[in-house]
């Protein structure tokens, strides 16, 4: 009964879906499963010199064979997902096995339009969400006024959740935004114009994947955003409304625990991260922006420009610890052969003093500042290597460095963003 999750070990955009592809194309993969997040989320994938970016839908769409569902913990914009799904199809991908929870909250017009507005409002105090109502989404789960799947074949029960929501919601908008107040027949006629659609595709996914796992087929939970921005174990606030920590696939998938067998985590050779928020290897000098432009570190689902640094080993032992991670998936290593010296954050400083793990208040990682290793660069690309052996000997000596600093062995290093690309490490 082999369960894999795979997750985000730093904050985002680590190169997930080429970890999730690998696994999908090597092993017999039954199901990938998306556990929380929204279409805020983007993977991107290339598959015979084609690039594929995905959304809300799982990177396991693009797997002949294996089942994609989108599980309890996700939160669903039905435009969003028909808009990726037509997407894919004009493009003849075979889409027709995705399975969606009954119990998975709906994402409404009326929570993209809280989002963008509350940003607004925020000025510079803003978080630097997607504005595509994601945490209002999530906001309206915890606070018990939340639509799910279920809901949109019943339009009494629909309805009457519909004003619930926006009861509150519509004094917001008039009375402190000074926004027209959103009619509750309007978001009715436009939620149930989904549900012929979705009919086919929706079921007790928890039951689903318990059962597969209870028959000896392989289960792949497929992470979104990352353990940085878990909303209990990130940078809070600037971090997203969901727990994408290997603890939250168990809440988000219905699935037990004890059904995991390997915690795989993502992490890039250096590292970025989009949106507002305290990130310590940050670069604003021209290795900033060399990284960037190498890396074309432009976000899949915001088309945002990422920020960003060199590798932390303090967020990789961190990410290692919180999630469990029995390994470590290393990408874009590639992208590190234009520099003869790179440096590594090993601890940080913080009000004078070293500290070699996570700072425990906010106010202390604003304020940290790394302490760096320099390891020897190779000066030469290496996206053409097909084995960890073929790799120059100060690059085998970075990433053996990296996994003896990170908390866990590192499985496989990335050298390109093709399937083809992708090295096996020696345990």
């Amino acid at each position: 009964m082999p369960a894999i999750v795979v997750l985000g070990a730093q904050w985002g955009d680590e190169g997930k879906g080429k970890a999730t592809d690998l696994l999908a194309t090597t092993d017999t993969i039954d199901y990938v499963v998306r556990t929380s997040g929204g279409h805020n989320a983007g993977h991107t994938i290339v598959v015979n010199g084609e690039k594929y970016a995905t959304h809300l839908l799982p990177s396991g769409i693009l797997t002949p064979g294996a089942t994609s569902v989108i599980a309890n913990g996700v939160v669903v914009s039905p435009e969003a997902l028909f808009r990726e799904l037509d997407g894919l199809v004009a493009r003849g991908v075979e889409v027709a096995d995705l399975k969606v929870s009954a119990n998975a909250h709906v994402i409404a017009s009326y929570h993209a339009t809280i989002d963008k507005v509350t940003e607004r409002f925020l000025g510079k105090n803003q978080i630097g969400t997607t504005g595509r109502g994601i945490g209002p989404a999530y906001a309206d789960k915890i606070n018990r006024v939340g639509v799910r799947i279920a809901d949109l074949f019943d339009e009494k029960i629909l309805t009457q959740k519909v004003e619930a929501a926006l009861d509150v919601r519509n004094h917001l908008l008039s009375k402190v935004y000074n926004r027209r107040a959103i009619e509750v027949d309007a978001v009715v006629e436009e939620l149930l114009s989904y549900t012929e659609r979705l009919r086919p595709m929706v079921c007790d996914t928890s039951l689903l994947l318990n059962t597969a796992l209870d028959a000896g087929e392989t289960v792949l939970f497929e992470g979104a955003q990352a353990t940085m921005l878990d909303v209990d174990h990130g940078t809070y606030p600037f971090v997203t409304s969901s727990n994408p920590v290997a603890g939250g696939v168990c809440v988000g998938a219905g699935v037990g625990p004890t059904r995991i067998d390997r915690v795989i985590g993502v992490i890039k050779a250096y590292t970025t991260r989009v949106g507002a928020g305290p990130f310590p290897t940050e670069l604003f000098d021209e290795d900033g922006i060399q990284l960037q432009q190498l890396g074309g570190e432009i976000g899949v689902s915001t088309g945002r420009t990422r920020r960003c640094g060199w590798y932390d080993a303090v967020v990789a032992r961190y990410a290692s610890r919180v999630n469990g991670l029995t390994e470590l998936f290393l990408t874009k290593l590639d992208i590190l052969g234009a520099w003869d010296r790179i440096p590594v954050c090993v601890a940080y400083e913080v009000d004078g003093q070293r500290v070699d793990e996570m700072p425990m208040t906010q106010t202390e990682f604003h304020h940290a500042t790394p302490v760096y290793e320099f390891f020897d660069g190779w000066n030469s690309d290496i996206s053409g290597c097909r084995s960890f052996d073929e790799l120059p000997a100060n690059a085998q000596a970075y990433v053996r460095a990296l996994e003896e600093m990170s908390g866990a062995r590192i499985w496989g290093v990335g050298v390109g963003p093709g399937r083809e690309q992708t090295l096996v490490v020696p345990g």
